[in-house]
Order: C-alpha cells, then structure tokens, then sequence
C-alpha cells in the first residue's frame, strides 16, 4: 500500500491529472473570461487585418496558413520557455489542463438544452445553441433545434474532453492548451462563414488532423454495450460520408446506437449547405438528448479510468 502511494506521489502526469479534473469541475472558467475566448477574440481581429477578399485563392491560403502558424507557434514557444522557469512541475500542468478542459461548462449547457428542449421553448432553445454552434440558429425549427443539439453535445463532450485528455496524455498540459487553441482558431476562422471560406481552411484542416485518433477512439468506446454490433455496423457504413474523419465517426456511431437521425441540410452564413444523413431515422426528442447526455458521461469516465491506469502502468511525468 505504502509503494502504491509513493509511485502515485511520484507521477506528475496522474496528479495533475485528477487535480485538473477536481478544479475544473468546482472551480469551471466562465466562457466570457476563458483565455480561449479571449484568444478567438484576438485571432478574428487579426484576420481582418490579412485576410484581403481581393487575393487570389492562393494568397489566401497560404494567409491563413502563416497566421495560424504565427498564434499557435508563438503560443507554443512562449510555453516551453515558461515551462523552464517553473518549479512546480504539477501546478504547471494542472493548470494548463484546468484551462484546456471544458467538461462541467459542457454538461451544464447540455442540461440546460435538455430542459428547454422538453419544454419546446425555441427561442431558448436558440440562445443556448448560438455561441457553441458557431452558426445561425434563428430559423431552426423544433426537429433542427434537436438534431443541432445532439451534435453539439457530442462534438463538445468529444473535443473539450476527450481530445483535451488524449493531447494531454500524449504531450503533458502544453498538449492540451495547444489542441485547445487549434479548435479556437478552427472556430474563429470557420469556412462555413463566406469571410472564412478559403482562409480558414488549413485551420480546420489542422484540427481534423488532431482530432481523428480521440474522436475515433471515443466512437469506439460508443459502439460498446447495447446495439453495438448496430453500431459498429453503422460506423463502418458511414463513418467516412461525413466532411471531416473525426467527429463523422462520432456521429455515426450515436446515431446508429441511438437510432438518431443526425446530419442533413443545414444554414451557414445564410447559405443552405447540404450535408449527409447519418444515422437512424428517429429525430432526436429531449429523452434521446438525456440518453446521449448519460453515455458520454459514462464514457467519458471509462476514459479517465482507462487513461490514469494507463500513466500509473507507465509512471508517466513530463
């Protein structure tokens, strides 16, 4: 008992860990002070500034290619020389963690979707979904108002949490922070917004990168239990017919497990875009957003479970 404790005091990467956790959830960083905000603040600034509407497709490309270069790789340089000046290594990490997570911001909007999404209040419905959604939600009906709200809880449940630890596990808190701000520029820079549309694609092309491994795990990890071979089947099938690899593997395998319909046309920039069906063909009604809710909280502590047992296994530090 005594060496189990000593070998957990020892592992940097596991305390941190749990201390972020335990913070992050009493303690959550409002959205309207989050440095990520912030920081998606900043990055649209900055692109008024070079992305000229007049220049050709490669100018604008390869803008959006230097700026993104410039905000992370100057955020990242400017870590690795504070992380040599600290002399708590824990603290360091857990902090940058504690930044990087978005679990109980998370839950606490998918709850608050769930209730006013039960009460059929639209104009609620619409508030809760604007900033996260990262689109025009003022003429979603009842049924787009479900489906955009399942997607959201997955996407973000999905990257806040479950890309956050893996980056996290793989390059300590400067991973984490790191894929934070790659999903902030990806969202400030959206090619869906006609601004955006050629300067913000190595953004997200990036990010689509970064997220295939945990989103794909995650959907593995969705497929377990009922209706699994249901689900892997459906993950198989369409897992690829979604734009970007990552989050089209998330949503196919909830939606087949769930037998959700997800997916379809949707407004961008007050642009009707075409995107594939995914999934069943129930529309998802408040109780299949309470079940989504449920597993990804289930999941997502088998994934904290898996990856602590993991660093114990390995004794990992930074």
């Amino acid at each position: 008992m005594t060496n189990s404790w000593s070998i957990l005091l020892d592992n940097a990467s596991l305390l941190a860990l749990w201390g972020a956790l335990v913070i992050h959830w009493f303690f959550p960083i409002p959205t309207a002070v989050h440095p990520i905000h912030i920081c998606q603040r900043f990055a649209i600034l900055l692109a008024d500034k070079v992305n000229n509407p007049n220049d050709n497709y490669k100018q604008r490309l390869f803008s959006g290619t230097l700026t993104w270069a410039l905000i992370w790789g100057t955020l990242l340089i400017l870590l690795i020389a504070l992380y040599q000046l600290v002399w708590v290594d824990v603290l360091f990490q857990l902090t940058l963690l504690w930044i990087a997570l978005d679990w109980r911001n998370t839950a606490k909007l998918s709850q608050h979707f769930i209730n006013a999404y039960a009460k059929e209040d639209k104009v609620r419905c619409r508030q809760l979904l604007e900033y996260p959604l990262n689109r025009n939600t003022q003429n979603l009906s009842l049924l787009g108002l479900g489906k955009a709200g399942a997607e959201t809880q997955l996407l973000s449940y999905g990257r806040l949490v479950a890309g956050v630890l893996f980056w996290y596990a793989i390059a300590g808190g400067i991973g984490a922070i790191m894929y934070r701000v790659a999903i902030c520029l990806a969202r400030a820079w959206s090619p869906s917004r006609h601004q955006y549309h050629i300067f913000g694609l190595p953004a997200v092309r990036i990010l689509a990168m970064l997220d295939i491994i945990p989103l794909r795990i995650l959907a593995l990890l969705i497929t377990v239990g009922n209706n699994s071979k249901v689900a892997l089947q459906g993950l198989i099938k369409q897992g690829e017919h979604w734009f970007l690899p990552g989050p089209g593997w998330l949503l196919s395998a909830t939606g087949h497990k769930l037998s959700l319909s997800l997916g379809g046309p949707a407004i961008y920039d007050n642009k009707k875009m075409v995107r594939p069906q995914i999934g069943g063909k129930i529309a998802p009604a408040a109780f299949h957003l309470a079940q989504i809710q449920q597993m990804m909280t289930h999941r997502l502590l088998a994934w904290v479970v898996i990856e602590s047992a993991l660093l114990f296994i390995f004794q990992g530090s930074f």
